[in-house]
């Protein structure tokens, strides 16, 4: 015998739906199962239900709106503090900023900022640069590199 949709059968309880208000003799006539009268009786009464309180709560709750960023904010990071914890020729990473107790946690984003006087050649990975900060960069003689993203 080959199975076709036909001839399938299925296995198992298949229970038949409800039919609500179909008459006395179909076991779910008169209040057809919504109880005698009150707000659930009446059609459209399950959409409006009002729980008294209510409003007294949402008074309570604090309103949170606008927008939450799941990427956080970068770490400031000023010319300054580069100029006084590296030597010339150093490469500033995120490691190394952390080392330098810069920076707390090398998976912080970072952006370099342009606070102060740069005279050092630096080789310089940040997630961000400032505009003057990559130009002060550059014009000590070092290199902005922007960090490649995941």
């Amino acid at each position: 015998m080959v199975l076709n949709l036909h001839n399938l059968k299925s296995y198992g309880k298949r229970k038949a739906k409800k039919r609500i208000g179909r008459g006395n003799g179909s076991g779910h006539g008169t209040y057809s199962t919504r109880g005698m009268k009150g707000q659930r009786a009446r059609t459209g009464g399950s959409k409006g239900l009002k729980i008294i309180g209510l409003k007294n709560f949402l008074r309570k709750v604090p309103k949170t709106g606008g927008f939450h960023s799941l990427k956080g904010k970068m770490t400031p990071v000023k010319l300054q503090d580069l100029e006084k914890v590296f030597n010339d020729g150093d490469k500033v990473t995120t490691k190394a900023l952390v080392k330098k107790n810069l920076v707390n946690d090398d998976k912080e984003r970072i952006k370099i900022l342009s606070q102060g006087i740069l005279t050092k050649k630096l080789d310089v990975f940040a997630d961000a640069f400032s505009k003057t900060a990559k130009d002060a960069i550059i014009k000590a003689g070092g290199k902005a590199n922007i960090i490649a993203k995941d």
